[in-house]
This record gives C-alpha cells, sequence and structure tokens, in this order.
C-alpha cells in the first residue's frame, strides 16, 4: 500500500521530456521519444552478475563503486571489476557511473589522481561526487570524465547547482527530501541534468565512525545486551559474539523505542556507519510527473536489496517511461507494472511516495 502526506492529484498533461542516452545496441527498436528526448532510467549494482541483469532488464546506465572512496555502494567494485563492468555495458549501448561519495581526508586525496584516471581508463563514463576535490581531480586527471553532483540532503536549489555546472558538472542529483513541486522548480531553473530517486531506501544517518563494530566490542567486553536485531526479527543478538564489521550481509537493524515496529537497516563499511530509512520510496505511480516536467535520470537504489527485487524495479520503471514515451498524452499507470516489485517487497518495509506530497520537508 503507498502511503504519503496526501493522495496523489490526476496526471498532468505532457510536458517536454528528457535528453536521450546511446541507442542501446542489440536491444528492440527504442519507442520514439518526446520531443527527440529521453530520459535514463539508473540502477545501482552490487555485483557483475546483477549489473548485467539490471541491463537486460532496461536500466540504460549502472552506477558502482567500492573503498575507497565510495560510501554506501550496492556492492564493492574494485579497478578491475570497474574495467569489467564497462567491458560488458559497453556492446550494450548502456553507460557507467562511478560513485565517489566517501568524505575525502587529506591522505585520500593524494591518492585520488590515480583512482581518478584508473576510473577514466577502466572506461566510466562519469563519477557521481560532492567534494570539489574530485570535480577539481577529474579536471585535472580525466576532463573526458563526465561529474555528477550529489551534495546529499544540501543539493535543494537550483543556484547551487549551476555554480558546480559553471566548474564542470553536468547532472545535479536532487536531495530526495525535495518535493514534488520542488523538483520540478529546480530542473525549471537549472542548465545542469537533473536526477531523482524514484525507488527503493533512503541513507538517514551517516558517522565516519564505525559505530556499531565498537559498540558490539564493548557489550562483548563487559556482558550488556544490544538491541540490534538480524533479519529474521527474532530474539536480539546478545553480548559475547563476535563484532567484526557490520556489513550488509549481517541484515542489522535498529528500532526505536518510540516506534518499535519500525526497522532502520544499519550497517557498516570502510566509509563508516550508515542507518538507512524504514520504508522505500516508491514513485512508479506518479513517474509521468517526472518525465513531464524535463527530468532528465531516474534512479532505482539497489542497496540492500536482492538482484531479483532490482530486476522486478527496473522493469517496472522501464515499462512506465516507454509507454510514456510512446504516448505521452494517454499515458495512464498500470497496476500490473507495480505488481511484480510488491511481490518481492518485504512486508515489514512500506512503499510510500517519500517526500514526494509532503508540504514542508526540511
Amino acid at each position: 500500500m503507498m502511503t504519503a502526506g496526501r493522495e496523489p492529484g490526476p496526471q498532468a498533461s505532457a510536458g517536454r521530456g528528457p535528453n536521450p542516452p546511446a541507442e542501446a545496441a542489440g536491444r528492440n527498436p527504442e519507442p520514439p521519444t518526446k520531443a527527440g528526448r529521453k530520459p535514463e532510467l539508473l540502477a545501482t549494482a552490487s555485483t557483475l552478475d546483477e549489473l548485467e541483469r539490471l541491463a537486460d532488464a532496461g536500466a540504460d546506465a549502472l552506477l558502482v563503486g567500492g573503498p575507497p572512496f565510495a560510501a554506501r555502494a550496492a556492492g564493492p567494485f574494485d579497478l578491475a571489476m570497474i574495467r569489467e563492468a564497462a567491458r560488458r555495458l559497453k556492446p550494450r549501448g548502456k553507460r557507467l557511473y562511478v560513485l565517489v561519495n566517501h568524505l575525502l581526508d587529506n591522505a585520500a586525496v593524494e591518492a585520488l589522481p590515480d583512482y581518478i584516471r584508473g576510473v577514466a581508463e577502466a572506461g566510466a563514463d562519469a563519477v557521481e561526487c560532492g567534494d570539489p576535490a574530485v570535480l577539481m581531480t577529474v579536471r585535472e586527471e580525466a576532463p573526458g570524465l563526465a561529474v555528477h553532483w550529489n551534495a546529499e540532503m544540501t543539493a535543494t536549489n537550483a543556484r547551487a547547482a549551476d555554480f558546480w555546472g559553471r566548474r564542470g558538472a553536468v547532472r545535479a542529483v536532487l536531495a530526495r527530501e525535495l518535493n514534488g513541486d520542488e523538483i520540478l522548480a529546480f530542473k525549471a531553473k537549472t542548465s545542469l541534468e537533473a536526477q531523482v530517486q524514484v525507488h527503493g531506501m533512503t541513507n538517514i544517518y551517516h558517522s565516519k565512525r564505525r559505530l556499531v563494530e565498537s559498540y558490539l566490542e564493548h557489550a562483548a567486553r563487559t556482558g550488556r545486551t544490544f538491541e540490534l536485531r538480524g533479519p529474521d526479527g527474532a530474539e536480539p543478538a546478545r553480548a559475547g559474539g563476535s563484532a567484526g564489521m557490520a556489513g550488509l550481509s549481517r541484515g542489522l537493524y535498529l528500532v526505536e523505542t518510540e516506534r518499535p515496529d519500525s526497522r532502520l537497516p544499519i550497517f557498516e563499511d570502510e566509509a563508516g556507519t550508515h542507518i538507512m530509512s524504514p520504508d522505500d520510496i516508491c514513485l512508479l505511480e506518479v513517474v509521468h510527473e517526472l518525465l513531464e516536467g524535463g527530468i532528465d535520470a531516474l534512479k532505482i537504489e539497489g542497496l540492500l536489496k536482492t538482484p531479483e527485487y532490482n530486476e522486478a524495479a527496473v522493469r517496472a520503471y522501464r515499462a512506465a517511461i516507454d509507454e510514456w514515451l510512446r504516448d505521452p498524452e494517454g499515458y495512464r499507470f498500470r497496476e500490473e507494472w507495480l505488481e511484480p516489485v510488491r511481490a518481492l517487497q518485504d512486508p515489514r518495509r512500506e512503499l510510500t511516495f517519500g517526500f514526494y506530497y509532503k508540504e514542508q520537508v526540511y
């Protein structure tokens, strides 16, 4: 069941569409685009096999990353894997983006030039980053590599986006805290491409410290219990077990005392500790509004999801986008597109409109 601050309104009349990607090789002919433009469907991949699977399901571009320069990547991709990912995607006419969103200290910045050159030589099309050090390094070391500006929750106005655009960025990744009206106003006022997350969980807290690992070690030393629970929702784990890194595979989550039914996934990687949203964004029912508003890229966040789930999400959005491109004026949402996603959705995680219909967002 979808929830939000208020119910979605009637479908608006079709407007201008977004920028076209390269034609996909070996696929059926693409549907005609509105005004010669075609939006991009972007997904994250945790492995090379999932990357191929999502590309074949209809994703136009894949986002990957790994230590030491990425935080909250769906799976760890080193330079060799990035090179192999590009080799698999290019014959399909797909694009490859690399996440470089870690909070960089001076030591990391010194190692950044070699990494950026390696990403460019591997065949990536763009990096996604929010640190000016990354943008400057790309301009110096790999000027042919595109830059997608992602300042997380601070990417809330078009003037800031254009500031980075004048320095070389070609795309702005909009904050997930913007509502629908603000998203469309942002796009109308910027010269950059605009990217919006349309599906999946979001990050609500990040610390560079490994808080979970530290707490588990403390609990093991003191004999205190802790309230980090496993994916089966059974009894809380108890002190005395191994601490170690709370990685993606451990399936840990936090439970707030005031909201015991709300589960917040938590994990740690080399970038630190991340607490994720208890629900999943799902904008499939209103995706036509984003297309009409000229949004250039729609992102499916696959973090902590199975490849089967992510494939279902990609196919659902691919069907909706293609239907809108074929007939914008006659477009109607079809429940059947969402049914495979609902069938795989964790029943403890609600599909919601996120901030899309919220009057106050930050």
